[in-house]
């Protein structure tokens, strides 16, 4: 792009260098030419000049006097030309074939006079020659006219004066003609680039028709840019959505524990309320706020993950017993000690550097989702193999349009109504999966079941450092 823009600046330069020397020249001669018409009246006299020069050989010079012979009479009557000859003062001693206008005696400016314009005939150019001390003229009747250039000083001064005059206006004139196309093609695509970043400024994304020419790539990146912003646009309002829908949900959900506490505690400033009550109550009102610290905790920890500031207390773990132990774990719980639960793994180790604690609310918010989600008699089955951990299940499955936001923070699909949480869970698994280096998958057809399955780095690929 800079060198193109680049040499189409030079080639304007080179264009206008050479057009102005072509009118400067093209002046220049037209000048020449003018002033050179002034005193020229018809073609070349080469050929009569030649004869006059030759013609001396035809007179003849004996004591003192001069004629001409009879081979040179014969010439001149072929040309249909006349002749005097004049001594050293200009006196003629001799004549052939003389106008009646013609003089007998010539001074210098006689000479000059007859030699440059035509005295005698319209049709007569008279030319001079010179043999010894006899000066001759010959005048001859054609069409023949002489090309005569008279150069002074003043004469010189006014030439030069209107050829500059001329050159001055005609470069005035090439400038202004070529700098107004060149500026044409060089304004109209950055006007037309400041009209694209105007509406860009303005949240106009239409895209815009992508000129030819050196500027192509430049409208062509402003109407990439202009697709990226609508998009960006587009997710952003949608997140905005989905950020009102999250907050009006977890202000129901903190407002409804809240509501419990309250009244709760209300009813134990009753002084006659039994101590068995008090005792429910006071459950009751513990177990809210544990809900509401749960809220908060996850609302915390999803920003930390959003911005990479949790700390991992990373450590060699075989992941083969730590996974069976979760999973024994869950069936332990009054809530899922009747799930249908299958651990298996291809071999005994498996090891990886893990933060345990965040690891394991990872897995048992996958391994939780799939009993929570599915009637009490799913079969959910859970695989280790080597640096693979998939959680399978053969229940109702997940719709497709919300398989596709499953990861996304506050997004809760169309069958996780009756479930209690934050929303949070799925989104926070996920990011510390990838915290650990590893990533998640999941897989899901309705009616048939689901499958989530975690990659994990092998061993020390990873460390706290690296990832934060």
């Amino acid at each position: 792009m800079k060198w193109k823009l680049t040499a189409r600046f030079l080639l304007s330069v080179l264009s206008i260098v050479i057009i102005v020397i072509f009118v400067n020249t093209a002046i220049f001669v037209g000048l020449l030419t003018y002033r050179l018409s002034n005193d020229y009246d018809g073609p070349s006299a080469t050929k009569e000049e030649d004869f006059v020069r030759d013609f001396q050989q035809y007179i003849e010079i004996k004591n003192g006097s001069a004629t001409i012979n009879k081979e040179g009479l014969e010439q001149l009557h072929q040309r249909n030309a006349w002749i005097q000859l004049l001594d050293v003062n200009g006196q003629v001693i001799d004549a052939h074939f003389t106008p009646e206008k013609a003089p007998s005696h010539y001074a210098p400016i006689d000479l000059i006079q007859v030699y440059k314009y035509k005295e005698f005939e319209a049709d007569t150019t008279v030319f001079i020659g010179v043999k010894d001390e006899v000066s001759y003229l010959i005048g001859i009747r054609s069409d023949v006219s002489r090309l005569v250039m008279n150069v002074s000083g003043t004469s010189f001064l006014q030439f030069i004066g209107k050829f500059g005059l001329f050159i001055v206006i005609a470069d005035l004139l090439v400038a202004t003609l070529v700098g107004w196309l060149f500026g044409r093609t060089l304004t109209k695509p950055l006007y037309a680039m400041i009209e694209r970043i105007r509406h860009l400024k303005n949240h106009e994304h239409q895209t815009a028709t992508t000129p030819g020419g050196v500027y192509k790539p430049v409208f062509e990146n402003l109407n990439e840019v202009s697709r990226e912003l609508a998009a960006h646009e587009q997710e952003r309002k949608r997140l905005e959505i989905m950020r009102e829908e999250w907050i009006s949900n977890v202000s129901h959900d903190m407002k409804t524990p809240l509501a419990s506490i309250r009244g709760y505690a209300e009813l134990l400033n009753d002084d006659q309320l039994a101590y068995s009550e008090q005792t429910e109550y006071a459950k009751i009102i513990e177990k809210q706020s544990l809900h509401m610290q749960d809220l908060l905790d996850d609302l915390n920890l999803t920003m930390r993950l959003r911005h990479q500031q949790l700390p991992l207390s990373l450590r060699k773990v075989n992941m083969v017993p730590f996974i069976r132990e979760i999973v024994i774990d869950t069936l332990n719980t009054t809530q899922f000690e009747l799930a249908n639960i299958e651990f298996n793994a291809a071999s005994e180790n498996s090891y990886h550097q893990i933060d345990e604690h965040f690891m394991r609310r990872a897995i048992m918010n996958f391994l939780h989702n799939a009993l929570l989600h599915n009637t009490p008699d799913v079969a959910v089955q859970v695989l280790v193999d080597g640096n693979s951990i998939t959680i399978s299940d053969n229940g109702k499955g997940i719709p497709a349009e919300d398989l596709e936001h499953i990861f996304e923070r506050y997004y809760r699909g169309t069958n996780t109504e009756k479930t209690t949480g934050t929303g949070l869970g799925t989104a926070i698994a996920r990011d510390i999966i990838e915290a650990h280096g590893g990533t998640v998958t999941i897989t899901s057809e309705e009616g048939k079941g689901t499958s989530v399955n975690i990659y994990l780095q092998s061993e020390n690929r990873i460390s706290q450092n690296e990832k934060f």
